[in-house]
């Protein structure tokens, strides 16, 4: 009895493990995907602030840019 005892043991203690290791990936891949997200946040903010610079006389809004050419 006491064998078996060591085996289940060593078996919760094997899963805690390969657990703990799995987390700490998950946890790894997690903070390298908010790293990404917050770069690309700041990359498509600066597009969008270039995008709007752009516009001549409209200053970011649509409704006020001139009527195209062939009106």
């Amino acid at each position: 009895m006491p064998h078996d005892l060591e085996a289940r043991v060593v078996e919760l203690e094997t899963r805690l493990a390969f657990q703990e290791h799995a987390l700490n990936e998950l946890n790894d891949a997690l903070s390298a995907a908010r790293i990404e997200l917050s770069r690309t946040s700041e990359t498509l903010r600066g597009a969008l602030e270039e995008l709007r610079a752009s516009r001549p006389g409209s200053g970011g809004d649509p409704g006020l840019e001139p009527p195209p050419p062939h009106y």
